[in-house]
């Protein structure tokens, strides 16, 4: 059998290199390194070779093939970081600006949706995971990373530990959402 071996090119390397200085996340290392990559495509040939030209021609080609303005802010920060750190060549990123996206509220649920909601999960630990999460504001993967140390009766508090963006926190529990983690 053989291997297949795939070489990094030095500017690959540096850019990972600065990321791992960093101590950016894996999943924003790989997102940069995605970035880089399709831009490349759209180039032909070496980002280091870009110029202002080429990077505003980029983020028009994004818009025009219909991104949405999350996924194009994160290329724009991907690509930003690539130049801004890696390259050392901020002044090429000055046509370059993130699109605005409004901050719009959440849809909440009624007291009846929510009952409709627990009451289709026959599981108590799925039922209970689930109004956590609803109850407490609570990513999946807090909500699966909790523990009973974490939970503070008396304060009425959950102590959420490296959530979003590695930061710990507390989430409020209400009287009900602790009695349905007491049955649990």
């Amino acid at each position: 059998m053989t291997s297949i071996t795939q070489t990094i090119t030095p500017l690959r390397q540096r850019m990972i290199d600065d990321m791992r200085m960093r101590k950016l996340s894996p999943k924003t290392q790989a997102s940069y390194i995605r970035v880089v990559k399709r831009f490349a495509g759209f180039l032909g040939r070496s980002p280091d070779t870009a110029s202002a030209e080429d990077l505003r021609r980029y983020q028009l080609h994004l818009v025009d093939h219909g991104i949405s303005p999350i996924s194009l802010n994160a290329a724009i920060t991907g690509l930003k970081f690539l130049f801004a750190t890696t390259l050392d060549h901020p002044e090429l990123l000055t046509k370059m600006q993130a699109v605005h996206e409004p901050r719009k509220l959440p849809v909440i649920l009624s007291r009846e949706e929510v009952a409709r909601l627990l009451a289709a999960v026959d599981n108590l630990k799925h039922q209970t995971a689930l109004a956590v999460a609803y109850g407490a504001g609570l990513r999946a993967s807090e909500v699966v990373s909790l523990k009973i140390s974490d939970i503070d009766s008396q304060r009425m508090t959950s102590r959420i530990e490296q959530g979003k963006g590695s930061k710990d926190r507390y989430a409020m529990l209400s009287p009900i959402l602790l009695e349905r983690l007491r049955s649990w």
